[in-house]
């Protein structure tokens, strides 16, 4: 868009409207939450959905804030239409009484595209933070890739991680609004990651990092559900097997009935093979920071560990964040068990294959994206002059 609507611009402060549910999207919206709230030009508030109850949570306190709305709509086998129907509702009762002028919608989850939907009700100007990441298969990842999608369709702002996302909202007839700021997780590491942590979680202070190889593993996507998460962890129970003294495989292992089943069916009763309960965002990060290697069916981890330097195999077919496959830190492993654990072998056995992967090419962000993100809106509501400076990664 050409900047926005004249009733709008020059209207100090802006109220924005930061909206997530879950985990990964609190990880990443939590830095640019605290970007607004230090800038006199916005007034910034909080709602989350609480899709996610208690890992959302532990986010909040990791980071300090405070949400003025909660809607706190977690139940029990809640399934994608409670939750997208329960936050429709529950965002209309906020919006009518906060009336923002922005609302900050991020990435791909139902709360992502039930929050853009409500806006999009009520006339709101919507901002799409981690915009044009695509599969181009509706069904992989489900229903990530269509509410990324939809919400594409519905924002008025589109805050790109990368110059590849902006041009896939390009094809998809999307010209204005468009900005290439780099990822906020980016940003959330630099906060979270420190030299010396000490887990909460007793076992991973007792793991030897400087002799033994640590793989650490996420597993738990619903396309993967059945025979492909047997082959991924019948690879994992041989990875393990095959290096007992050199390798510890640690899986914080989702909460999903589904997941738990299969995990300690392939891999309990292995000494080397830790299944531990879900990480808090810190110390999944500092996890990863001394890590050997991430196998992950996770998007979020996709773009961290590169930043870290740590080379990931992803477990699944195909990937949206395609920038760190081209870059040469991530390989599509896929789910069958043979190439997964050709993959993993080869990186524990060649130096040179592991130096390939894991040389500090960071495609996603420099750490400022919370800031051009911030520069942005001021910009589009007239209260600065200057567009912000794109995100460019640097070999």
């Amino acid at each position: 868009m050409d900047r926005l609507s004249a009733d709008l611009m020059r209207k100090r402060p802006v109220k924005v409207m930061s909206i997530f549910g879950t985990r990964p999207e609190a990880i990443k919206m939590a830095p640019l939450v605290k970007e607004l709230e230090g800038r006199e030009e916005f007034e910034s508030y909080c709602c989350v959905t609480a899709q996610h109850r208690q890992m959302l949570d532990g986010v909040l306190e990791i980071f300090q804030l405070k949400p003025q709305f909660d809607l706190d709509i977690m139940e029990q086998r809640q399934t994608l239409s409670t939750i997208t129907t329960k936050c429709l509702l529950g965002l209309e009762k906020v919006f009518e009484q906060l009336r923002p002028d922005l609302v900050l919608v991020h990435g791909d989850t139902s709360t992502t595209f039930a929050g853009a939907l409500a806006a999009f009700y009520q006339k709101i100007y919507i901002g799409h933070v981690e915009a044009g990441l695509r599969t181009g298969d509706k069904y992989s990842p489900f229903p990530e890739e269509m509410n990324r999608s939809l919400v594409g369709r519905l924002a008025d702002l589109h805050f790109c991680p990368t110059p590849a996302n902006r041009e896939n909202l390009e094809r998809e007839g999307i010209s204005k609004g468009l900005y290439v700021t780099g990822n906020t997780v980016i940003d959330a590491l630099q906060t979270t990651v420190k030299k010396g942590y000490h887990f909460t979680t007793e076992v991973l202070n007792r793991i030897d990092y400087e002799k033994k190889k640590v793989v650490l593993v996420t597993c738990h996507r619903r396309e993967n559900y059945g025979q492909p998460m047997e082959q991924i962890m019948s690879a994992l129970g041989q990875l393990a097997r095959r290096y007992p003294q050199e390798l510890e495989l640690i899986y914080p292992v989702h909460l999903s009935p589904v997941v738990q089943e299969v995990a300690h069916r392939h891999l309990d009763g292995l000494a080397n093979a830790h299944l531990i309960g879900p990480l808090a965002a810190d110390e999944m990060h500092n996890l990863m920071a001394r890590s050997y290697l991430v196998m992950t069916d996770s998007g979020g981890l996709q773009e961290e560990a590169p930043a870290l330097g740590k080379p990931v195999l992803v477990l699944r077919q195909e990937t949206e964040r395609p920038e760190a496959v081209q870059a040469g830190t991530v390989k599509i492993a896929g789910v069958d068990a043979r190439h997964i654990l050709d993959l993993a072998v080869e990186l524990m056995e060649s130096p040179k294959a592991y130096r390939q992967m894991a040389h500090a090419v960071n495609p996603y962000g420099d750490g400022q994206a919370c800031r051009r993100i911030a520069d942005a809106i001021a910009y589009e509501f007239g209260l600065s002059d200057r567009a912000p400076e794109e995100f460019q990664a640097k070999n």
